[in-house]
Order: C-alpha cells, then sequence, then structure tokens
C-alpha cells in the first residue's frame, strides 16, 4: 500500500490532482471501491451503497475536463451516516422497525456537500438510533476496526469510523449527541469535530435534538475544516441553527498556539476514569501545546456532577423513542436501549427540567471558564478500543464509566469539541485527545488541533496485515 493509492488521499490531495489532470474522480472512486470490495466484508461499514455513485464521479470528472469544477469539494468521495437523509436512499438508523422507503429530500448536511460537488457513494453503519458506543446495531451487525477486527471501531459513528480507517475515501459524516463522532474517530485513529451546536444544521431532529451535531470525520484536520466549510451552511427547516455567512474554516488553520491560554481538565462534575496511556497522551499533547507558544496549566472548571445531567437526557430521548412504537416493533429493538428506556421513562417531568437547568448551570460554568481558557485539553475516551463482540452490560453505567465520560459533556454545554490523533498504544491501537473552545470558537479548536497533527504523525491503518482468517488469507502480507 503506498500513498499514490487515491483513497488513502485527503480531499486537498485530490483537488489538487483533478486541478492539474493527474487524476480523475471516476479514479478516485474506482479505487475507493477496490478497497471497499476487499475489506468492507469483515469492517462492515456500509448500510448500502449508492448506485448511482460512478455515473456521478463521470458528471465531476466532465465539468473538471471543462475546466469547471461545481464546488470546492467536487468529485471527493464522501459517506453518510445512516441517521442523516440523503434523497433517493432509506434512513434505516440501524433498526428493524425502520421501513426501506427512500427519503423524500437531503439532511441540510447533506445538501452542502452535494452543493460542493461531493460524491456520496455510501451511507455508513450506526448504532441502533444513535444509542450507544459499542459498534454494533440489530440491522447491519457488528463494524470491526481496521486496526484490529477483534476490536470495536466505537459508535454511534460505527461505520464513519470503521470506512475512515479502512481507508474507503477521505470525508465522512458522522453525528454526536454524546460523543458519536469524537469516540470513534479516537479508537479509528481519525480526526473528528464536534461543532458548535447548530453551527451545522440538522433535519429532521434526531431522538436527542438538543444536543446532537454533525460533523467531519476525516483522516486530517484541514480535511475535516474543509469538509465542515461545505455543511455548515445555514438551512430554514432546522430552526436552531447559527446564521453566519458560510467561510472556508481552514481560514487561520495555520496559526498556531502562541498566546492561547489552555487549561488541562481532570474534572467535569466528578473524574472520569483514564487509564496510563492515555494519560500519558494528554501530558503529551500539553508540552506540545506549550513548547509550541501556549500558556498550559491545570485547571478545573468546577461543574455540576455532569452524569446525572446526561443520563436523564439520554434515557428521557430513548424513552420517548421507544413510548411512540408499536409494541410488536418493541420486540425488534436492541436490548440495551429498550432497558435504558425502561429504566429512565418514569422520570417526572419536574425531574427532567431539574436536567435541563443543570445543563445551563454546566454551560454557564464553561462559558465563565472560557473568559480566561482559550481551549480545553483532555482524553476524549477512558481506553484505547475494547472487544467488539462484548455484550453490553448496564448501560446506563457503561456510558459515564467505559464509554463516554470524556466526551458529553460537551454535548451538554453545545461548545465545539474536537479530537486528534495522538499516536498508538503498546498493542498498536489508536489514541486520540480531545480539544474544547468556547461556544463558536470552533476555529480554535481546528488551530490547536493542526499543532498537535504536525507533532505526531500517525500511520495509516493496514487493513491488508490482519490474519483475520478466510477474508483476508489470499491478500499478500508485505
Amino acid at each position: 500500500m503506498s500513498d499514490t493509492d487515491p483513497a488513502l488521499m485527503s480531499a486537498e490531495q485530490l483537488l489538487a490532482l483533478y486541478a492539474r489532470r493527474r487524476l480523475s474522480p471516476v479514479e478516485a472512486l474506482q479505487a475507493v471501491m477496490e478497497r471497499v470490495a476487499r475489506y468492507n466484508p469483515w469492517v462492515n461499514a456500509f448500510a448500502m451503497l449508492n448506485p448511482r455513485a460512478l455515473a456521478q464521479a463521470g458528471e465531476s470528472e466532465a465539468r473538471w475536463s471543462a475546466g469547471r469544477p461545481m464546488g470546492p469539494l467536487d468529485g471527493v468521495p464522501v459517506t453518510v451516516k445512516d441517521l442523516l437523509n440523503v434523497q433517493g436512499m432509506p434512513t434505516r438508523r440501524g433498526s428493524k422497525t425502520t421501513d426501506a422507503t427512500p427519503a423524500t429530500e437531503d439532511a441540510p448536511a447533506v445538501i452542502g456537500l452535494k452543493a460542493a460537488g461531493a460524491v456520496i457513494f455510501g451511507k455508513t453503519t450506526t448504532t441502533e438510533f444513535g444509542w450507544k458506543t459499542p459498534g454494533d446495531c440489530p440491522l447491519h451487525g457488528i463494524s470491526r476496526n481496521a486496526w484490529n477486527p477483534q476490536r470495536t471501531v466505537g459508535g454511534s459513528s460505527s461505520g464513519a469510523g470503521a470506512a475512515g480507517a479502512a481507508g474507503f475515501g477521505p470525508m465522512h459524516i458522522g453525528t454526536d449527541a454524546g460523543g458519536s463522532i469524537r469516540i470513534p474517530a479516537a479508537y479509528c485513529g481519525l480526526v473528528g469535530m464536534k461543532p458548535s451546536y447548530g453551527r451545522i444544521p440538522q433535519w429532521p431532529h434526531s431522538a436527542f435534538g438538543q444536543v446532537s451535531c454533525a460533523g467531519p470525520m476525516t483522516r486530517s484536520v484541514r480535511d475535516a475544516a474543509l469538509m465542515m466549510s461545505a455543511m455548515a451552511i445555514p438551512d430554514l427547516r432546522d430552526p436552531f441553527c447559527v446564521q453566519e455567512e458560510p467561510r472556508d474554516w481552514r481560514a487561520g488553520i495555520e496559526d498556531g498556539v502562541a498566546g492561547l491560554r489552555v487549561a488541562v481538565v481532570r474534572r467535569l462534575g466528578y473524574a472520569p476514569p483514564i487509564d496510563a496511556e492515555g494519560e500519558a497522551a494528554v501530558l503529551a499533547a500539553a508540552r506540545v501545546l506549550s513548547e509550541h507558544g501556549a500558556i498550559v496549566e491545570d485547571a478545573d472548571p468546577e461543574l455540576p456532577d455532569t452524569r446525572h445531567i446526561f443520563g436523564r437526557v439520554w434515557g428521557v430521548a430513548l424513552a420517548r423513542l421507544v413510548n411512540t412504537m408499536a409494541p410488536e416493533k418493541r420486540a425488534l429493538l436492541d436490548k440495551g436501549l429498550e432497558e435504558v428506556a425502561e429504566r429512565e421513562g418514569g422520570m417526572s417531568a419536574i425531574d427532567f427540567l431539574g436536567a435541563e437547568a443543570m445543563r445551563t448551570e454546566a454551560a454557564h460554568a464553561m462559558a465563565r471558564f472560557h473568559l480566561k481558557y482559550d481551549l480545553v485539553l483532555c482524553p476524549t475516551t477512558p481506553t484505547a478500543a475494547f472487544d467488539a463482540d462484548a455484550p453490553t452490560i448496564k448501560p446506563t453505567e457503561a456510558l459515564w464509566r467505559d464509554w463516554a465520560p470524556w466526551t458529553f459533556a460537551f454535548n451538554l454545554t453545545r461548545q465545539p469539541a474536537i479530537t486528534v490523533p495522538f499516536g498508538l498504544d503498546e498493542e498498536g491501537m489508536p489514541r486520540g485527545v480531545q480539544l474544547a473552545a468556547a461556544q463558536l470558537r470552533d476555529d480554535l479548536c481546528f488551530r490547536a488541533a493542526r499543532v498537535l497533527e504536525r507533532a505526531v504523525a500517525v500511520p495509516v491503518a493496514r487493513p491488508e496485515a490482519q490474519g483475520n482468517g478466510a477474508s483476508c488469507a489470499n491478500h499478500h502480507h508485505h
């Protein structure tokens, strides 16, 4: 495998080659589809492929030949998580309770990517309704990690993580209500950006509409910024979207961190767990930022206990979802989802509004904290990717112990947070570190992530080196 494989190039590299007529969008898509044919049987990244993708790549090629590319992503292969609508393709949400009727309109983020000329070649798997971190769902089974098929890709943007790590093109849309972009990105060695709430419009809003965001999952920070530029276009369908002029989020991305104040945060209203290798990664990242002129110190934003807030928001959203279903459909649900819905479904309105008030308190505490600090640096996940085949036990505890203890607080506070790959652990699995900034300061996340990315080169996963039985037995090992 070499850097000359278009499937492994960044979007920026592809676009530069298209512009110089050194590569065509059709060739790029064919390279991606060859890898999909080879590795998807065991990483299981797709809910479905788009039968019209090759024709769309051909249209892009014709535009490039005429010297008239349609937009900043013309001909770049992109995937969309199967929680978002893509016109003409069904939205199954990882669930046997949904039907296969094709969507009649595109989600806002999809409209933005299509307008930029991106070629959407497939929809990626998600945990059922995006409810959990382990990367499996009743409809499509288990998605696996290209770094090691025994390990999970994480979720709920499981297929996007699998596709990014396996080299199925440069850009993937994930969604994130409690860490669903950042967790799989960290497990799979990708950059994952959860933008400020409302930055990328959403419609229809999901079960977790109050905290959920769509965002980019890519192999480079600049690609994440480029992808966000195409997705962050205001849309009238979303009453909560940020009304700002579209911009190229790569502007200023190389400005570095000199003079920025960075807080290394170890408490989010409680002490989330972190293993030794995760802690070492955060300290190493702190040193890099410091060497680049940032003022780095330990600090505590003194949040209320975010576990109690998020557990309620999450549980009530799932209960509401389950309560709208006919009993015969409920029998088809992921058992853990039903368990959480049952456990939290009896909550009083007073309790729920109490959680909402605490959420506002947490957002207020973070906003005050950001008067002093430009950025928060903390782990993305408590460990590297765990076993893909492990059953989901006690999901409510797992949420704030094993899955999302470092990520969900930033959904509650609605501020931007990015995870950037920061080396491999002793078992050769990727680790990520997380940076968060004040609401609407997504630019600072990109700038600091770019500094970290340049400091630590993370190799590309080598699915061909995985000796996982018959599916790879016929591939030569280097």
